[in-house]
């Protein structure tokens, strides 16, 4: 009887787990401007000055944080960037826009530490399924860094995998 090989194990293809660049563990939270409008409609800057400073800054140590607001009103934009002076040295990181903003800003930085001439000449496989939500963008953004770098790009397992990208010979 011949001996069992596992030959996904002992290829060269480099698989990317895009889940691994998620920030595990860190709370995301939304800071809504709505609460602080009168009536929901408008900001009145005395009386938002004075409730961001009494405020308990505490609840955002350590969380992500996006500061949005989710009715359709008139928010000047300084009041988005006064409250993200308060959050800055208090949350793990702040990002301007919706949650689903907060996580492609939060993915974007991630991605950034991502080298790509160590994937030169190599197959890549970027892992498909994941326990944690991945936006659509990082998955674009990875064969935007690497396409070019890497002998091929692959999406799925390594057992099993859909061709993305063929560098030319």
């Amino acid at each position: 009887m011949s001996e069992i090989v596992n030959r996904v194990a002992n290829s060269p293809i480099v698989t990317i787990d895009l889940e691994e660049y998620y920030g595990q563990g860190t709370d995301r939270v939304l800071f809504d401007l709505k609460v602080f409008l009168f009536q929901e409609l408008v900001l009145k800057e005395r009386d938002f000055r004075k409730a961001l400073k009494e405020l308990d800054w505490e609840q955002y140590r350590g969380k992500f944080v996006a500061v949005d607001c989710t009715v359709d009103a008139i928010v000047p934009t300084w009041a988005y960037m006064l409250v993200v002076t308060y959050l800055e040295g208090v949350a793990k990181d702040v990002a301007v826009g919706s949650v689903e903003d907060l996580e492609r800003y939060l993915f974007q930085k991630a991605l950034m530490a991502i080298d790509p001439a160590t994937f030169e000449g190599r197959p890549v496989v970027i892992k498909g399924c994941s326990k944690f939500p991945v936006p659509i963008f990082a998955y674009g953004e990875v064969v935007r860094l690497l396409k070019g770098k890497a002998k091929s790009i692959m999406y799925g397992e390594p057992c099993s995998t859909v061709p993305v990208y063929k560098r030319p010979k």
